[in-house]
């Protein structure tokens, strides 16, 4: 059937996904609309469209769930087309059955596939018709410990959210009811099921794209197994050591999956392979993919262009381009996994990276990150020859990148690419679970990164005296200077002269260029202060500093047993009784906040008795807020 060509796309949805389609469409000669809630007016997303249309509010639900708003924003900026990205309403039937009853052209499959699919509970059953494998699923009323472990998983939506992996019988509950509200909050549907829950297996899953004429393409194969808290952070194309009889299975599962529901455009069929390689369907995703720039770079295709090309009723060649090299994406995240992944937010004053590699994102220096969203910096991919290749480029191109202003998962991804099981292929979804602890400890001696902020501190501008600028900075060499610097709550002094230190030669130093002899091996230290940090990038690491002020601020002691918000969000559960004179246990959950769409629980520092309760659901809650107060038991 032939449509009516696309003149002009709004993209429902924010960040680095609508930058990213939005550049497609420029290659494409489509002028571009975007939508935004108000904490995004100024984001990339708005800055790089062509118009741009205010949805009122700040949470998703009043903003880019508001089907209503975004399809009246389409009409009035003109637009004809409306693609949805990832998240939010991407697989919402409804919101696509409006958009096509409003006459405009839907970037994405049919309603009725989208439907078919929306539910992993019915999905299952239409894949077990077609003859797809599945792993059968356990009602949680009547489960054992013969079932265990569980894995609790949100019917609607994706992203790891409403995902809970249980142990225990006696923690069921608790999970059922905790995984049900993170769905609810984040998909508008709180319907959770349990299947069991295999240790150790392969997350797999094989890119289709589909158009209206009958043709399927399977377009290789992901493994997405390095997961946390059941999102992905590592994915590639294609998955390494699949035999071919299993790779030419998924594929052909994954085709029956798209015809079953008559599948147009772009999408994703999700397996789990055991350890015995026995593959077993999980879903199937009825939109782009976070991870689709794998598949892209190594077919060479554009999926984005493909969906708006299908949407316009052009046909597919009968096969697709044949495959080549290999593709890793990292996904670079605002948070701090040696803090159970807790999310940051604030201004991010450097974002670079450097190399033969992808960058898709949806900041830039001087940009903030806030705490509605998720916290996704970039996606960052390289395409080589050979998968070790790839990794290598990859693992580079993040230790030489330079992020100021927020805590990241960079030196996890880096440390994560160059362990020895990623580098031999041994790829499972365990693989945190069992090397987090590794992974984010033994960072490398800090001291020259401090002696080289201490350095460019004192270093005299360009705009020096001549004589301070050759003389150094200070007449007494035999006194030396100390600087004292915090780092992720750990204290660094150094004490120098003007051209050594113990151990360390000083060659040269700038204010924002330090050059030092360390262990007989010369080496660069970029150095940039901003607000009250000193960041320093080098071979040997990055650091931030925080300068210690010679006499401390007694304001910043807090009273013994202070329970401080860990971030900014807002409170959403407080546990049931709870009141000043609750008796708590040392590890009790007493809160649950929401911050950038997940749940954080804030657990008792100690057994005693809670003193003070200064949090209620609802209420918003700053970083550092005051929560509750809990005053320690004698010990005996």
């Amino acid at each position: 059937m032939t449509q009516q060509p696309i003149t002009s796309l709004l993209v429902a949805n924010r960040g680095e996904i609508a930058v990213r389609i939005f550049r497609t469409a420029r290659t494409l000669g489509l002028a571009t609309v975007a939508v935004h809630s108000d904490p995004d007016a100024d984001a990339l997303h708005v800055r790089d469209a062509d118009a741009a249309v205010r949805l009122p509010g700040a949470a998703p639900a009043d903003t880019y769930l508001r089907g209503d708003l975004i399809i009246k924003a389409a009409l009035a900026a003109g637009a004809d087309a409306v693609h949805p990205g990832y998240g939010f309403l991407s697989e919402n039937a409804d919101f696509a059955r409006e958009v096509l009853a409003a006459g405009l052209t839907w970037i994405g499959p049919p309603p009725e596939a989208i439907e078919a699919m929306a539910s992993k509970t019915r999905a299952k059953e239409l894949m077990r018709t077609a003859g797809v494998p599945l792993l059968d699923p356990v009602d949680p009323a009547t489960a054992t410990t013969a079932d265990l472990p569980l894995l609790l998983k949100a019917a609607a939506g994706g992203g790891g959210r409403g995902m809970r992996v249980v142990r225990d019988l006696d923690a069921l509950k608790e999970a059922l009811h905790a995984a049900s509200a993170e769905a609810a909050s984040a998909f508008g549907d709180g319907e959770v099921f349990a299947e069991p829950y295999v240790e150790r297996g392969r997350h797999v899953e094989v890119q289709i794209l589909a158009d209206s004429h009958g043709t399927v393409w399977a377009l290789g194969t992901r493994d997405c197994s390095l997961q946390r808290r059941h999102q992905k952070v590592i994915e590639e194309a294609p998955a390494p050591g699949l035999p071919e009889t299993l790779r030419e299975s998924l594929h052909a599962a994954a085709v029956a999956a798209a015809r079953a529901v008559s599948y147009e455009g772009a999408g994703t069929v999700e397996f789990l392979v055991t350890a015995d390689g026995r593959p077993y369907f999980l879903e199937m995703n009825t939109r782009l993919q976070v991870e689709h720039p794998v598949t892209e770079a190594v077919f060479g295709l554009d999926l984005v262009a493909h969906q708006l090309r299908v949407a316009e009723g052009a046909a597919l060649p009968p096969e697709p381009p044949r495959p080549t090299g290999h593709a890793v994406e990292a996904r670079l995240y605002a948070e701090d996994p040696a803090q159970d992944w807790r999310p940051q937010t604030g201004a991010l004053h450097t974002l670079t990276i450097a190399g033969e590699v992808r960058v898709d994102t949806g900041f830039t220096a001087g940009d903030t990150v806030g705490i509605h969203y998720d916290p996704m910096l970039a996606k960052v991919v390289a395409h080589a020859p050979t998968r070790a290749e790839a990794v290598r480029a990859l693992a580079a191109a993040l230790a030489g990148a330079r992020i100021h202003g927020l805590t990241t998962n960079r030196e996890l991804l880096v440390r994560s690419l160059r362990h020895p099981e990623f580098a031999a292929g041994q790829l499972d979804t365990g693989f945190y679970d069992r090397h987090l602890d590794t992974l984010t400890t033994g960072a490398p001696d800090p001291t020259p990164a401090a002696l080289a902020a201490a350095l460019a501190e004192a270093a005299p501008g360009p705009d020096a005296p001549l004589a301070a600028r050759l003389g150094g900075w200070r007449n007494v060499r035999s006194r030396p200077q100390t600087r004292r610097y915090t780092e992720a709550e750990t204290a660094h002094e150094v004490q120098y002269h003007p051209v050594n230190h113990p151990g360390i030669r000083v060659l040269a130093a700038t204010p924002a260029l330090v050059t030092l002899e360390v262990d007989g091996i010369r080496r660069v230290f970029h150095v940039k202060r901003n607000s009250n940090k000193i960041y320093v990038d080098s071979a040997l690491g990055a650091h931030a500093f925080t300068p210690v002020p010679r006499f401390p601020d007694p304001q910043d002691r807090t009273e013994p047993g202070s329970l401080l918000a860990p971030m900014p969000g807002t409170v959403v559960r407080v546990a049931e009784g709870l009141a000043p004179g609750s008796t708590v246990t040392a590890g009790q959950p007493l809160l649950w906040l929401e911050a950038m769409k997940m749940e954080h629980r804030i657990l008792a520092p100690a057994s005693g008795t809670l003193t003070a309760l200064h949090a209620a659901t609802g209420r918003q809650v700053e970083f550092g807020a005051l929560l509750a107060v809990v005053q320690e038991e004698p010990q005996p």
